[in-house]
Parts: structure tokens; sequence; C-alpha cells
């Protein structure tokens, strides 16, 4: 999980490992994967109307972004703990939350970075406004939020727990 102050991010162990293994990947052999796929392409000619050229390309540039990313990424970070369990809203934690205090009304959500985004819980950046909201604030407590719109919207922390992937 990760949890940023000013540019460090602070990562558990697995993360940090999870992040360094997908670099190196990327790293070395995507590169060499995305090169040879570039080369194919150009061989086949014209490349002015050659798709997987510049689909090759296209990809090439994403996949570059993505080495920035985690390099700048793990450049500024710190090797942590993951959260306590003492009710108190941290990064790293699953949130529980009821809108308008309508315990009918609630979301599941992981208060985490981008990077740890899955399938499996939808993912709140610390920095987003529902985020920046609900962080720090215990069991119980109401938290304020700006919409989209401007308008302010208040939940209710119903439960807080560290993630367990």
């Amino acid at each position: 999980m990760t949890q940023t102050s000013d540019n460090v991010t602070w990562l558990t162990q697995e993360a940090y490992d999870q992040l360094k293994a997908e670099l190196e990947y990327l790293s070395g052999p995507a590169r060499t994967e995305i090169a040879m796929k570039i080369a194919a392409a150009r061989e086949e000619g014209d490349l002015r109307e050659n798709g997987g050229y510049h689909a090759a390309k296209e990809e090439q540039g994403k996949q570059e972004l993505r080495v920035r990313q985690l390099t700048q990424l793990l450049e500024n970070a710190k090797v942590g703990e993951a959260p306590a369990a003492d009710g108190v809203v941290a990064p790293g934690m699953v949130v529980t939350i009821a809108f308008d205090g309508d315990e009918d009304d609630t979301l599941d959500f992981l208060l985490a970075s981008r990077e740890y985004a899955s399938s499996d819980i939808e993912t709140y950046s610390p920095q987003s406004p529902l985020g920046s909201g609900v962080n720090g604030k215990k069991i119980g407590e109401d938290a304020q939020y700006e919409l989209p719109n401007g308008k302010k919207a208040m939940v209710r922390i119903l439960e807080a727990k560290p993630y367990q992937g």
C-alpha cells in the first residue's frame, strides 16, 4: 500500500517488489519485444499506411511512459509497514462509508495510490476529494468532501481495516 507525504511514497515490501519487477520487465524483455515488433512492421514497407508499425510505436510510447512513472515512483519510495488496524482511516486501508449517513447506501473502497487499482475493489487516491475527506477520520465520524459540481457531500465512516490484497 502507499501513503504519500510530500514526494515520498510509502510502500510495503511486497508492493515495492512488485513494482520493481514490473520496471525490470518493461526495461528489459518488454523493450526487446516491442523493438522486434517495430522492426518487423518496418520491413512491411510504406510506414505511412502501416497500421502494425503505428500500433507498435504507440505501444512503445505507453510502455516508456510507464517506465518513467515507475522509475520516479521507486526513486521516491520508502518501504514501511501497512497501516495499523486502529479504526483511523489511512492510505492502505479498505474503507466502508455511508452516504449522507444512510447505512443502506454504502461504498467499500481502497484508499491508496492508483498503482493499486484493481478489478477487485474500487480505489481512491488519498489526494482525491473523497480520499482527502476521509483520510485521518475515525470509525463513526462524518467526513465532508467536494463533488465535481462544487457542492459538498457528507459521508460517515463505517469501517476502516488494512487492505489484505
